[in-house]
C-alpha cells in the first residue's frame, strides 16, 4: 500500500492534541505529514513546520488558503483546532474534495453536523471523529461480547469520566479555551469529556438514547460553562444509565470508566486499566480478559501491537482509529471499500455527541427536566 499524504490544521507549538495525533499516525507509518496551517499565527505555523521538517511552501497562513492549495495533493486532513472552528475548517476541506479526520466534539451546532454529513455524502468522502478510547483492543472485545449476548439484555449502565485539573484557576492555555463559550461552545466538561462517555457507551453497547435528564454545575466561581455534570439516561428498549463527568474532582486524572449490567452478567471497562476487561457471570465469578492473549476476539485482537505484558495505551488506541481510516481511504481510492471495512467513529457518532450536549444543556436549563433525544 502506498504511503498516504496528509495535512493538519491546528496543533502548533504549545498544543497537546495535535502532537498526539501526529505521533499516533506515525506508529504505523501509513501516512506522512506534508502540509499544515498549525496556528492562526503564521510565525507559529512556520516554526512548527520547521520543527517537523516540512517544506515552507506548504505552510499556510489560513485554512482556506491551505484547502485551495492542497486540493489533489493530500489524501486527508486532520483538524485539531478549538471546537468553534471545526465546522468551517472541515467544510472547506470537504468542499475541496479532501477526506477529513476531526477531533471531538465534532461541531458546536446540530445543524452544522448535519451539513457536514450532507457534503460528505454528496462528495463521496470519508470522515472520522477521534473518540480515541474506542480504539482500545479491550473496548472492541467488550463490543464483540455484548453483541454476542454474553451478558444478556442490558438493564443498567454506569459511566463516569472524572478529572481534577480545572478545580481552580483557568487551566492555562488548554483550560482557557475550553472554558470560553466563544471557543468551546455551550458546554465545557460535558462537551469535552462527557461526549467520550456517551460515545463509549453507544459504540460498546449499540444502545440509542431515548431521553436525558441533566444537572450541569459551575462549581468554580466565575465559570460560565459547566465543570461538573450528572446525567440520567433512558435508552430505547428500557435500559437506564447514569453518567458523571467532572473536571474539578481533585485526585482524579483521566479515568473514563463504564460498567454495563445485563440479565446474564456484567462488564467493567476502564481507561486506566485498558489492558484488561472484566466480565462477571450470574455465579459471581469474575473473568479477566487481557489484551494480547488468545481469548480476545479476532475483530479486536487484530489491533494489538505489542505482545502480552507490554502495555498499550492512549497513542495506540488513537493509532487504531487511524489504521482503519487510512486503510479505508486507500480502499476508497481503489474502489474496493466495503461498509464492513469501516471501524472508526464517523459523522453519525459525531452528530450523536453534539445532540447529547444540546439535549443535556436544554435539560439543565429547564431545571433538570427530562428531554427527548430526537
Amino acid at each position: 500500500m502506498d504511503i498516504l499524504k496528509y495535512g493538519m490544521v491546528g496543533g502548533g507549538e504549545g498544543a497537546f492534541i495535535g502532537d498526539a495525533h501526529r505521533k499516533s499516525i506515525n506508529i504505523d507509518g501509513k501516512a506522512r505529514l506534508v502540509s499544515g496551517c498549525f496556528s492562526r499565527n503564521k510565525e507559529n505555523t512556520l516554526a512548527t513546520g520547521k520543527t517537523l521538517g516540512l517544506d515552507s511552501s506548504r505552510l499556510y497562513a489560513s485554512y482556506e488558503e491551505m484547502a485551495k492549495a492542497e486540493t489533489g495533493k493530500i489524501d486527508f486532513v486532520v483538524v485539531v483546532t478549538p471546537n468553534s472552528s471545526h465546522f468551517a475548517v472541515c467544510k472547506a476541506f470537504l468542499e475541496a474534495g479532501i477526506h477529513v479526520v476531526c477531533d471531538k466534539p465534532l461541531v458546536c451546532e446540530i445543524s452544522e453536523a448535519e451539513e457536514l454529513m450532507r457534503i460528505t455524502k454528496e462528495k463521496n468522502l470519508l470522515f472520522a471523529v477521534t473518540y480515541t478510547y474506542s480504539g482500545h483492543v479491550t473496548f472492541k472485545h467488550a463490543r464483540e461480547l455484548i453483541a454476542a449476548g454474553e451478558i444478556g439484555d442490558i438493564r443498567m449502565i454506569m459511566g463516569e469520566y472524572p478529572q481534577g485539573w480545572l478545580h481552580a484557576g483557568d487551566g492555562g492555555k488548554q483550560g482557557s479555551w475550553r472554558t470560553d463559550p466563544a471557543q468551546s461552545g455551550i458546554s465545557n466538561a460535558l462537551g469535552d469529556i462527557g461526549t467520550h462517555v456517551e460515545n463509549t457507551v453507544a459504540m460498546m453497547t449499540g444502545l440509542k438514547i431515548k431521553r436525558v435528564l441533566a444537572k450541569m454545575d459551575k462549581l468554580v466561581p466565575g465559570r460560565t460553562l459547566d465543570d461538573n455534570s450528572v446525567v440520567l439516561v433512558e435508552y430505547e428498549g428500557g435500559a437506564s444509565g447514569t453518567y458523571w463527568v467532572s473536571q474539578v474532582a481533585i485526585g482524579c486524572d483521566n479515568d473514563l470508566k463504564v460498567r454495563v449490567y445485563g440479565s446474564k452478567g456484567s462488564i467493567e471497562w476502564s481507561n486506566f486499566n485498558s489492558e484488561d476487561l472484566v466480565v462477571i457471570g450470574q455465579d459471581g465469578v469474575r473473568k479477566l480478559y487481557r489484551r494480547g492473549y488468545g481469548a480476545i476476539a479476532p475483530a479486536a485482537a487484530k489491533y494489538g501491537r505489542l505482545p502480552p505484558a507490554h502495555n498499550e495505551g492512549y497513542l495506540e488506541a488513537m493509532a487504531n482509529i487511524y489504521q482503519s481510516f487510512i486503510d479505508c481511504v486507500s480502499k476508497h481510492a481503489a474502489g474496493s471499500l466495503k461498509p464492513e471495512d469501516i471501524d472508526y467513529p464517523g459523522l453519525q457518532e459525531g452528530l450523536e455527541g453534539v445532540k447529547f450536549i444540546h439535549r443535556c444543556v436544554e435539560s439543565s436549563n429547564k431545571g433538570n427536566a427530562w428531554v427527548d433525544f430526537d
